[in-house]
């Protein structure tokens, strides 16, 4: 059986201080917790999802030629002027779309749990109803959670599972939208394999009955 390893990632520290917290903390497991807290804004740096080589349409949003246009519409149709004889670097050119080192900012906790009896139960003040927070069929690409885990409001940037660094904000929050407490009415834990109906299982058991195997 093949085992899986652990995603490693190098940060750069030059602060004394935090250095010397790092040599305490190393090869000691550091809860979520302990880092982040609920309703905190927080800063998120991944790769984006990639789609290859692409043109200067889908690249840059650079307007189609008219029809009947020689050697192609899908193009720039003047790339600079005869002198100076090069091509500046503001000009719109096919190439790399996607996969780039990218930074988004002030993404809002709305909940953090540890490994524990309660943990992953999606239950909130306003749904008593027993589910879990893994959905059914699982996460797409990704399985079960079953160590801690962190929920922010907001997309997260790259394809299933890449290596994601979560940062502490670099500027002071003061607007309302960072200082209000969030609290959840509703967790969605319907398949996202497609369109999800039900819940749970035993939802799904009462709307399709005995189902023949």
């Amino acid at each position: 059986m093949k085992q899986k390893k652990a995603h490693l990632m190098e940060i750069q520290s030059m602060v004394a201080p935090l250095l010397r917290r790092l040599i305490v903390a190393f090869e000691n497991a550091i809860r979520i917790d302990a880092v982040f807290q609920k309703d905190e804004m927080i800063d998120i740096i991944g790769v984006t999802r990639g789609h290859g080589y692409q043109g200067v349409v889908t690249r840059w949003g650079v307007t189609c030629l008219p029809c009947k246009t020689h050697r192609g519409l899908r193009k720039v149709a003047c790339i600079g002027a005869w002198h100076p004889a090069h091509v500046s670097s503001t000009v719109a050119r096919a190439g790399q779309n996607g996969y780039h080192h990218c930074t988004e900012m002030n993404k809002k906790v709305d909940k953090i749990e540890k490994v524990g009896k309660e943990s992953f139960k999606a239950m909130t003040e306003f749904d008593r109803t027993e589910t879990d927070i893994t959905p059914m069929g699982g996460f797409a690409h990704y399985g079960t959670v079953k160590d801690d885990y962190i929920m922010l409001k907001g997309c997260v940037m790259g394809p299933k599972k890449p290596v994601i660094t979560l940062q502490q904000s670099l500027y002071k929050q003061a607007s309302h939208s960072a200082m209000e407490e969030i609290k959840l009415k509703f967790i969605d834990t319907s398949s996202k394999f497609g369109h999800g109906r039900f819940q749970t299982s035993l939802e799904k058991a009462k709307t399709y009955g005995k189902v023949k195997v």
